[in-house]
């Protein structure tokens, strides 16, 4: 009685293993979601797998999409998830700061429209290497627009030149 107790503890629950076969084929999904590029990051090797993962692009019937994310995840169950979970963690990661950095830009051309020529400091100060003339002409005509309340050109002029200056210097 003894060793059946001891056997049961060491097999996975078969909750437990459908939890893990649901969690590998929300995985495969995900995968599914990513643009070409995007999956290229990602290390595949099973080339069965990532055929699949190409081919679920083309398919537009809802149930025959719900039956090859199945595929996928039937696929999913021969591939360590660990690698495949950490690359798209980490390309998550990139998408999260990528956004974080667009909006603190955003951030700094609204405060630098608001502010005016005291703006300009704080802006000169993070990007030593920017054009001060350049700088304080797309600053004019974002108030101008802003002012006569026009579609916001400059302003999107104002925060490329920014974005320029952000990656010039990173």
């Amino acid at each position: 009685m003894v060793e059946d107790d001891d056997f049961r503890d060491e097999a996975p629950s078969k909750s437990a293993l459908k939890r893990e076969m649901s969690a590998r084929q929300a995985l495969g999904e995900a995968l599914c979601a990513l643009s070409p590029k995007e999956l290229e990051a990602i290390p595949i090797d099973d080339p069965r797998l990532e055929n699949a993962i190409v081919q679920s692009r083309g398919i537009t019937s809802r149930s025959a999409r719900r039956r090859h994310l199945q595929y996928i995840g039937k696929l999913m169950r021969s591939v360590d998830p660990a690698p495949l979970q950490a690359a798209l963690d980490g390309l998550h990661q990139q998408r999260a700061a990528s956004a974080a950095r667009h909006h603190e830009l955003e951030a700094l051309r609204d405060e630098l429209v608001e502010r005016g020529d005291s703006g300009l400091a704080t802006v000169l100060a993070r990007f030593p290497e920017a054009d001060r003339q350049h700088l304080r002409q797309l600053l004019r005509q974002a108030q101008r627009e802003k002012a006569a309340e026009r579609p916001p050109a400059a302003a999107r002029k104002l925060f490329r030149y920014l974005r320029e200056l952000q990656s010039a210097g990173a």
